[in-house]
Order: C-alpha cells, then sequence, then structure tokens
C-alpha cells in the first residue's frame, strides 16, 4: 500500500503557507489604503512648529531639522516639474534635473525657515480629512496657521497625491485656488529663458542666502 500521509502534509504545508501570503498581501494593501492623506501635512506642521522654538538653534542647525521632513512629505520633484512647465522640464539633460532638483530643496527648506524663524509663535491647526481635488486621484488638506491672538488664522491648502502606499505633497494653493507652482512658473521660466538651468540655479542660491540671512 501506497503511503499518502507524507504528500497530503505536503499539500497542507502548501496550502498553509499559501493561505499566510495572501493574508498577508491583503493586510499590507488594508495598512496602505489606511494611510492618512492628513499625515504629510501634519508632519510638516510639526516640523515648523519645531523650528520656530527659541530653542531651535541657528539656520543650519534648524535646515538639517526641516530638510529631512521636506523630503518625507513633499514630491519635490513633482514641484519642480510644475514650477518650470513639464514640457521644459523634459527638454533638460539628467545631470541638469539633478543638480536643479538639489539647488530647488535647499530653496524649499530655506523659504520655510525664512517664514517660521525662531520665536514666531505660529500656531497650527489641522483640519480633518480632505476633499477632492479637481485633479483625479489628489486631495486637498488645509491647515490653518495662526498666533495666540489670531486663530484658527490663515488658511492654507495643500494638493496631496498617493504614491506608493503613503501621500505626497505636490503644490500648495494661495488664497484657496492659485497654484503656488503655476505662479512660480512665470519667474522660473523667464529665468530658464535668459539664463538657462546654472542662471535658475543661480538666483535660488541668492535667495538662499538671502532667506539664511534674514
Amino acid at each position: 500500500m501506497i503511503d499518502i500521509r507524507p504528500t497530503a502534509r505536503r499539500a497542507l504545508s502548501t496550502a498553509a503557507a499559501l493561505a499566510i501570503t495572501v493574508s498577508f498581501g491583503l493586510g499590507a494593501t488594508r495598512a496602505q489604503a489606511a494611510v492618512d492623506e492628513t499625515a504629510p501635512v501634519a508632519a510638516l506642521d510639526q516640523a515648523l512648529d519645531k523650528i520656530q522654538q527659541k530653542n531651535s538653534g541657528a539656520f543650519d542647525a534648524r535646515m538639517q531639522t526641516l530638510a529631512p521632513v521636506i523630503d518625507q512629505t513633499y514630491d519635490l520633484e513633482a514641484v519642480l516639474r510644475s514650477s518650470i512647465g513639464a514640457a521644459r522640464y523634459m527638454q533638460l539633460s539628467d545631470q541638469e534635473k539633478q543638480t536643479l532638483l538639489a539647488t530647488f530643496r535647499q530653496y524649499t527648506v530655506a523659504r520655510y525657515l525664512s517664514n517660521f524663524k525662531r520665536g514666531s509663535g505660529a500656531r497650527f491647526t489641522l483640519a480633518p480629512g480632505s476633499r477632492p481635488s479637481p485633479i483625479g486621484g489628489e486631495k486637498i488638506v488645509t491647515t490653518h496657521i495662526g498666533s495666540e491672538d489670531n486663530m484658527p488664522g490663515t488658511e492654507v491648502d495643500y494638493v496631496v497625491r498617493p504614491e506608493a502606499g503613503s501621500w505626497k505633497i505636490v503644490d500648495v494653493l494661495l488664497e484657496g485656488h492659485i497654484s503656488q507652482a503655476a505662479a512660480q512658473r512665470a519667474d522660473f521660466g523667464s529665468t530658464l529663458a535668459s539664463g538657462g538651468v546654472n542662471g535658475l540655479v543661480d538666483v535660488l542660491n541668492r535667495k538662499v542666502k538671502s532667506f539664511s540671512e534674514d
């Protein structure tokens, strides 16, 4: 008589392994789906609150605090592409893109540091949930930036986009409807047209230096 027990045991082991794999996959999918679209804005608000504290250090120390959070919460390449125009961006070489993106990152961080100086006393109130963006798949998350005597303060709307199981900021809406990236496009575009990538890099570096001296 043929003993089928080893074969049966192997079949059961295979079925169990498959069940675990499927269960893990479903769990990972659910975990990704459960990521809150407000998370990047909440993280940014917390970091901005930290860098404005009186004991947050000098400009360089504050930049080291904020820069990793900007990397985590923003899709800076998407913002840069929108800020100079997708068609123009695609014409740049890989080296030009890398150089420009590195400088744009420094500029973005430095601009926040300039806006939220030590002891500025800004208070951040994140609105729950989000609302749909006109662009499919994107959402708009609102936070308010106020002060002790002005609450909740000014409304700031962030456009976020799902990327690899998380959400990233891809634009900021000024006055609730004006795209910051679109507003930058005229300035960046004219500088690129007259001075190329090196010209825009020089302009952004000068702005970073100016922000550091505020």
